[in-house]
């Protein structure tokens, strides 16, 4: 049933990729890669015209309830008698404020895509409000701490990147650190985040998953001094560029769904495909978060445009434009830091196909994850059929997206 579904998904890839490249059409009037994007249209016409249907599961949807409850027990657990403290550790949790929740639904998906049987309604729909230090007696319940886990990482990385990064927005709202809790309690926020994933890790009791999520935050100290170290020579160097990014991105994805297969005591083909889905849906996320710094919006992104050129960083669609652009050279050996370097090397990258390549390797590890899920074992029941056909749709949309 997957591989069937897996083929509609190839479908779906090249239609994105149509939507993708009329966006493009769009928003960018340089000949060369009008040119370019006009003619990469016309190559594929009889797959984006295909009888394929789409699948219509929305995969939020499918475990919103859920994942709902695992909010709440985040909130639950980052609770403290410290007014400043607590205002600053939910300043990304409150409602409303939670941005996608990618993560924690991936790892959702992911569990329900290996399980024989659906979970309990009280599972799904109950927050479980036992303290963290307790052991979650159910599989489910012990796969939900990995999603729980995981977004107090994801925030708490945000809090240290904004404040390393002197951000003025996120999520559309005001970086913590620009409000009155200032860099030094933003600081201490993600520290406090990071401690009470923590102790949730602890309870869970399984030194594999332990080591896996510690080495997330190995992984991201790891990718953030890579960035900021960076010679100029590594900060042209496409093998730095998704070195780093593993470690800053694809890594909580990967070790999240292969902490929650190990949970669910699953074969090590299906541990070793969850690791690879998560690894290659988390480089195609971010290949298309580098992308977005330039065909987005500050609008639509939340966060200023072309926020990464002005953090002083070379990302794909700049690393591949720079093969047709030698001047952008001199401008990433500087960090884009001349006067006039970030307007510039916007035109760079919109009159080469940097945009397109870093499109087409964002394409590559979305089938990477395709195929990673095609690798799993037949499916156990009708809700891993559907949870499957889900994380399909995930990866279609994570590359289509405009946010």
């Amino acid at each position: 049933m997957l591989r069937s579904q897996a083929s509609k998904v190839v479908t779906l890839l090249f239609s994105g990729r149509q939507r993708f490249l009329q966006s493009c059409l769009s928003t960018h009037t340089s000949p060369q890669l009008r040119g370019a994007l006009e003619e990469e249209q016309q190559e594929q016409p009889s797959k984006s015209n295909n009888n394929y249907p789409k699948p219509e599961i929305d995969p939020f949807s499918l475990v919103n309830e859920e994942l709902n409850t695992v909010s709440e027990r985040v909130r639950l657990c980052i609770s403290t008698d410290i007014p400043k403290l607590s205002t600053a550790a939910n300043y990304f949790f409150k409602h409303g404020r939670e941005g996608k929740r990618l993560r924690p639904t991936v790892l959702l998906l992911m569990a329900s895509a290996l399980a024989s049987s659906s979970p309990s309604p009280d599972l799904c729909t109950v927050v479980d409000t036992s303290p963290a230090s307790v052991h979650p007696n159910h599989v489910r319940r012990r796969q939900q701490r990995i999603a729980e886990i995981t977004e107090l990482i994801h925030v708490a990385s945000l809090l240290h990147d904004d404040v390393l990064d002197e951000a003025s927005t996120r999520r559309g709202l005001t970086a913590l650190n620009q409000t009155d809790a200032g860099n030094k309690l933003a600081i201490l926020a993600g520290d406090f985040l990071l401690a009470r994933a923590s102790v949730s890790l602890a309870s869970l009791r399984t030194p594999e998953v332990i080591a896996l999520m510690c080495q997330c935050l190995e992984h991201l100290v790891m990718g953030e001094v890579l960035q900021m170290g960076a010679s100029p020579q590594e900060a042209a160097s496409m093998e730095h560029y998704l070195l780093k990014t593993t470690y800053k991105t694809a890594t909580l994805f990967a070790n999240g769904c292969r902490s929650v297969a190990v949970l669910g005591d699953h074969s090590q083909q299906e541990v070793e495909a969850a690791w690879a889905y998560g690894r290659h849906l988390g480089l195609a996320f971010q290949l298309v978060d580098d992308i977005l710094d330039f065909t987005g919006s500050s609008a639509e992104l939340g966060k200023p445009a072309l926020n990464d050129l002005r953090s002083g960083l070379s990302t794909a669609p700049v690393l591949f434009a720079a093969e047709q652009r030698p001047e952008l050279l001199p401008m990433m050996k500087r960090r884009f830091r001349g006067e006039g370097d970030v307007e510039a090397a916007k035109v760079a990258v919109e009159s080469s196909d940097g945009i397109h390549r870093a499109r087409e390797l964002a394409m590559t590890h979305a089938k990477g994850a395709l195929s990673a899920l095609e690798s799993l074992p037949p499916e156990k029941c009708s809700h891993a059929e559907e949870a499957r056909a889900a994380l399909v749709q995930l990866t279609e949309q994570s590359l289509n997206r405009r946010k």
